[in-house]
């Protein structure tokens, strides 16, 4: 799966369209809302108006979701491993199939593959999703990754503002296609306190920091701690891969690099809230042979660590 910033999967553009934020989570919750077909079976819905591939934090957060349907006696997931395999694409429906490897008093284990129907009417597999649930306890604890010390996200403006200024300025670069794939809203809000990939052409080191929430308050029925889960794993696909081209000074938006996704790993350390800011920080600590390496780790307000993240994805000069 490309690159969070540049993957394609449209919302609409045109101002009499443009959805309110409560209107764009209300659309990430029904797309995170997987629907049990059988037993151990479940379809995610596609995303609405999306186009081109899939955008990888979807599947992941899918697959999660079916994972998490299929747990019933209290235990919670605190970590999920993935492998992306092919590219989906949007319009369809994705199939999520569980196996049950391991039901223990304390941990569980669910193992899923997300297929599509591929050209040949057959189902072909897109990823494989490994999921591991725990029971709460009390445990010896120390944390040995502090939060950086950056500036709130209410001194920041917000990325799409960004945006749009600097679409301004490649209008003449951009097809009209690509203006729209940039300045498109998103569900997920997103202050940027340092320059990503898209924001600038000179290299710099491999670390950079975003503060993230949904759009819209999760209220009722729909605020509960799998869904929080799903959307920040949902959330950790954005900025990862591109941490990893920021030495280079080059990126995806400005099609001077081609990239996917290859695999995503992910740790929940507390439960947290994903309708308030979370602070994202990635670094890149090797690339080479065609790929990047990427780690996250997601704050929340009071600082504390509630989650870490794992990604290596191919990334390749654009000849």
């Amino acid at each position: 799966m490309l690159d969070g910033h540049v993957k394609p999967g449209a919302w609409p553009t045109a101002m009499s369209d443009t959805p309110t934020n409560e209107q764009l989570v209300a659309g990430l919750i029904r797309l995170l809302t997987v629907e049990k077909r059988a037993a151990d079976i479940y379809a995610g819905p596609p995303q609405k108006d999306g186009i081109g591939r899939v955008f990888g934090g979807q599947v992941l957060a899918q697959a999660l979701q079916a994972a998490q349907a299929s747990i019933a006696d209290g235990k919670i997931a605190h970590s999920l491993h993935a492998y992306f395999l092919r590219g989906g694409r949007e319009g369809a429906p994705i199939e999520y199939r569980i196996e049950r490897d391991f039901d223990g008093r304390s941990f569980a284990n669910r193992r899923v593959v997300a297929s599509q129907e591929g050209e040949d009417g057959r189902a072909v597999p897109i990823l494989n999703l490994t999921a591991s649930f725990q029971l709460p306890e009390d445990g010896l604890e120390h944390v040995d990754s502090p939060m950086p010390d950056v500036v709130g996200p209410e001194e920041l403006r917000s990325d799409i503002e960004l945006r749009r200024e600097i679409a301004a300025s490649w209008s003449a670069k951009l097809s009209q296609a690509q203006l729209e794939q940039m300045l498109r809203p998103r569900p997920i809000e997103m202050r940027t306190i340092d320059r990503l990939h898209w924001m600038s052409s000179k290299p710099r080191e491999p670390r950079a920091h975003t503060w993230f929430r949904v759009a819209a308050p999760i209220t009722g029925n729909d605020d509960t701690p799998e869904l929080h889960r799903a959307i920040i794993t949902y959330a950790s696909d954005y900025t990862l891969l591109g941490t990893s081209a920021l030495p280079h000074g080059l990126s995806w938006m400005r099609n001077e690099i081609v990239g996917a996704s290859l695999d995503h790993a992910l740790w929940f350390h507390k439960d947290a809230r994903a309708d308030e800011w979370l602070l994202y920080a990635t670094d890149a600590p090797w690339s080479g042979g065609g790929r990047g390496f990427n780690r996250g780790r997601i704050f929340n307000r009071a600082g504390e660590l509630v989650a870490s993240v794992a990604q290596e994805g191919m990334m390749r000069k654009r000849r």
